[in-house]
């Protein structure tokens, strides 16, 4: 509780800003170090990374944001499937209900307040699917795309840097609808998809492959982005942003368009490309 107390506190984005500079140096006796204790201290597992030698990398982000081996994901096969878009583990997932998304046990929060307060975006997800995935220091922290889509619309939503690790999901009512996030929208096969990249304490910086950093600057305001017109399409499987130090995904279906793998359940272990869910028959 002190923790999660603490927290209220704290200079939350003065803190991520210091984190963003720190995680750019490029001074070997600095960063290799510092890399070489995050490794043993999280258990991270090299043998799967593109770059195996952890003095390679240029930074610490860049180690942080690695790359893996080809083959290291495979995506799930089969008609309809909808894949994991991350590594990481799973906080919640099931139906919203109207708009109440479950957090925690006890705890629900606003569809709309976490998609900006959109009232075209959030109508489209009333009643529709969930999926909250937790990624944690030790996972890979590229985010991928579970069906292949065509780009409508980003929202970067201001707000707090909350810690999103389970102790505090549990203790801090609205947190995904409180911390800063970017709410990227699609037009897909299974209808419409939200991916909602929420930052934390310690994200320091979230990118997407079409737009490059989005933060930061925090800002203070909502910022939107429309791609209506744009035609990027980015296939089931790839690459959509990243995480420069980690944070959960939220994704989101309209309802009966999709429904997930009995292993999807909070608590469940996922790797990116494993099945989530599949799309149901129109």
């Amino acid at each position: 509780m002190l923790f999660v107390w603490l927290q209220h506190l704290l200079p939350q984005h003065a803190i991520s800003r210091l984190l963003h500079w720190f995680t750019r140096l490029r001074l070997p006796w600095i960063k290799n170090p510092f890399t070489r204790w995050f490794i043993k201290h999280f258990n991270v597992n090299m043998a799967e990374a593109e770059e195996e030698d952890y003095r390679a990398y240029p930074d610490f982000n860049s180690f942080f944001t690695r790359s893996l081996k080809p083959g290291a994901r495979p995506l799930a096969s089969g008609n309809n499937v909808i894949l994991c878009p991350v590594d990481g583990t799973v906080s919640q997932a099931g139906k919203i209900a109207g708009d109440a998304i479950l957090q925690a046990k006890g705890h629900n929060y606003s569809l709309k307040a976490l998609l900006g307060n959109s009232e075209k975006w959030s109508k489209q997800f009333n009643n529709g699917n969930f999926a909250t995935l937790y990624l944690s220091p030790r996972d890979y922290h590229r985010i991928h795309m579970p069906i292949g889509g065509r780009l409508q619309q980003m929202v970067h939503i201001p707000g707090r840097l909350f810690s999103v690790n389970p102790l505090t999901t549990r203790k801090v009512p609205g947190l995904f609808a409180r911390n800063e996030r970017l709410a990227c929208f699609f037009d897909t096969e299974a209808g419409p998809m939200a991916m909602v990249l929420v930052g934390a304490i310690n994200v320091s910086s979230i990118e997407t492959v079409w737009q490059g950093v989005i933060t930061p600057p925090a800002g203070k305001k909502l910022q939107h982005w429309d791609y209506a017109d744009k035609n990027i399409v980015l296939q089931a499987g790839s690459e959509m942003g990243r995480f420069n130090m980690g944070s959960t995904v939220i994704v989101l279906f309209a309802a009966d368009r999709v429904s997930w793998a009995e292993t999807i359940q909070a608590g469940e272990p996922v790797r990116m490309g494993m099945l989530l869910g599949v799309k149901k028959p129109e």
